[in-house]
């Protein structure tokens, strides 16, 4: 498979999944939290398809383009592992659902990003919120949801905090 038909497949499958995700994360109080603004085109989908829920993106830096542009109050700059462990705070509340667009091609440092990424995003996690992710994540207080047909087996996962550990 081409690079460029993966690609696609990817993003076919990362649109379908936070579609298919909006009415279960409504359900839940709490923000959206956006791991890794990029280029914007996710945080910009994000608040298209949440137009009730705060959205708060994280990355280094903010180099998307101006128009997914999150504002200075929802954007949160640094590395993820300082930022994410203090953001509660300033966001007011546990998050209803986090969506993680980081890691590699590099198995091993993914395994990297997940060991300290899962305490991480469990903390600011509420009972009941959604994880969607490529990276896979030791959770046990988490299910891991089934996702709907067409989804390549083992490019996402969904998972959905079902108690405090």
């Amino acid at each position: 498979m081409s690079r460029l038909d993966s690609f696609i497949r990817r993003m076919t499958s990362q649109k379908i999944l936070l579609e298919y995700l909006v009415s279960k994360v409504n359900e839940t109080e709490g923000p959206v939290l956006e791991l890794g603004l990029g280029n914007g085109r996710t945080y910009d989908h994000l608040r298209e398809i949440y137009p009730n829920k705060e959205i708060y993106a994280f990355d280094f830096v903010m180099e998307c383009h101006p128009s997914c542009a999150p504002d200075a109050d929802h954007m949160i700059s640094g590395d993820i592992r300082d930022t994410l462990a203090f953001c509660e705070p300033r966001i007011g509340s546990k998050a209803a659902f986090a969506h993680v667009d980081i890691g590699s091609a590099d198995p091993t440092f993914d395994l990297s990003i997940a060991h300290w990424l899962a305490p991480l995003l469990d903390k600011c996690m509420t009972v009941g919120g959604y994880i969607l992710t490529a990276l896979p994540l030791d959770l046990p207080n988490y299910a891991e949801e089934e996702k709907p047909e067409g989804i390549h087996p083992g490019r996402y996962h969904i998972y959905r905090k079902i108690s405090e550990a």
